[in-house]
């Protein structure tokens, strides 16, 4: 038969579970379910689904999963070296412990701090061999080919703080972004502030251009025009921070207050504000995202939107598994709320 002569053809693609469901004209979580032998299936839906598998010579990459004990999740990081990863993965070996599950985490920083390498599908492939239950990716940019090749391995994928806009086969989860800009840049509006600066992340990540839109979403709401050289971005790094507020700081008419766009940029802010003898708050109120150990020991402690990093680290633990034993996501897309914590760097401008 033509199917039989498929699965010994190594030109052929290797069948995946959507092809599968395809043939059987049933959804994906369904496939799954007969696959995992799991209950909740008519039997004539069953028996679609096997004849669908064997006429596609469909193979299963890591083999039933919709038992978590024993298994793992593989989670990718850009970066490890930020209190930022630190929260979300505390978060993940949290949500992992209560599901029984293991956590295995790499680093796309294999070339040393600043070298990002790719994800790559190939390494995706080594992921599913390898028997991962599904794979969380933490603020790194995906291509189309590395969501593709996930989606041929049958291996789930939880995208947390997407670098980059995803298409509607990932489910992604992260803060209330726009919100956060909103609420920090109304903080310091209703402290009497109009010169209002941004100091923000990189251009393409979906989370700093939220966080942008917030910003100007309060100060267009407020009446007030934007101002191109108030308005900066870069890395979520301290250097960003520094190097923006030394330029808005050199202007004719500087601002008063600096929004920046995590609390590592917000860091270097500060530091640009002492370099220009500047006194935190009074002559410079400053506002971070995110609200690590970092907020709390800056001097002054550090006004900021707190990201419920742990948890989201939990959710996605907790939403990858879910998606490895067929369950269909409510939705593609998760934000959990911010809330802004006002501390010591911010008050209303000098008369």
């Amino acid at each position: 038969m033509d199917e039989v002569h498929h699965m010994s053809d190594p030109a052929r693609p290797r069948a995946t579970l959507s092809e599968v469901a395809a043939r059987a004209g049933v959804s994906k979580a369904t496939a799954s379910k007969v696959l995992n032998a799991r209950p909740g299936v008519a039997e004539e839906t069953r028996r679609l689904v096997r004849e669908a598998i064997a006429e596609l010579g469909y193979v299963p990459t890591t083999g039933p999963r919709e038992t978590p004990g024993g298994q793992s999740i593989h989670v990718v990081f850009d970066t490890i070296l930020n209190m930022y990863a630190v929260y979300v993965l505390d978060g993940i070996i949290s949500g992992a412990r209560d599901l029984g599950v293991e956590v295995v985490t790499s680093s796309l920083e294999e070339g040393g701090p600043g070298h990002p390498v790719p994800l790559g599908a190939d390494r995706i492939k080594e992921i599913a061999a390898q028997g991962a239950a599904g794979l969380v990716v933490v603020t790194a940019e995906l291509t189309a080919e590395e969501m593709t090749a996930c989606e041929q391995a049958d291996l789930p994928l939880v995208v947390i703080d997407p670098a980059n806009p995803l298409d509607e086969r990932v489910t992604s989860l992260g803060a209330t972004n726009w919100a956060g800009g909103v609420q920090a840049t109304r903080h310091l509006l209703d402290l009497g502030h109009r010169r209002i600066g941004f100091a923000g992340g990189p251009v393409q990540s979906v989370p700093a251009r939220e966080r942008l839109h917030g910003y100007r979403e309060a100060l267009e709401s407020a009446g007030i025009d934007l101002d191109p050289a108030l308005m900066g971005s870069g890395k979520f790094e301290e250097s960003t921070g520094a190097v923006l507020t030394d330029r808005m700081l050199d202007l004719d008419n500087p601002p008063t207050a600096i929004f920046a766009a995590s609390d590592s940029i917000a860091v270097g802010v500060l530091r640009s504000a002492r370099r220009h003898g500047l006194a935190i708050p009074d002559d410079l109120s400053v506002v971070g995202f995110d609200d690590t150990y970092n907020a709390m020991w800056m001097e002054p402690p550090l006004t900021t939107v707190k990201q419920p990093l742990r948890q989201m680290g939990r959710v996605a633990a907790r939403t990858v598994i879910d998606l490895a034993a067929g369950k269909v996501p409510d939705s593609h897309h998760v934000q959990l709320a911010t809330t802004l914590v006002v501390r010591d760097s911010t008050a209303p401008p000098r008369p």
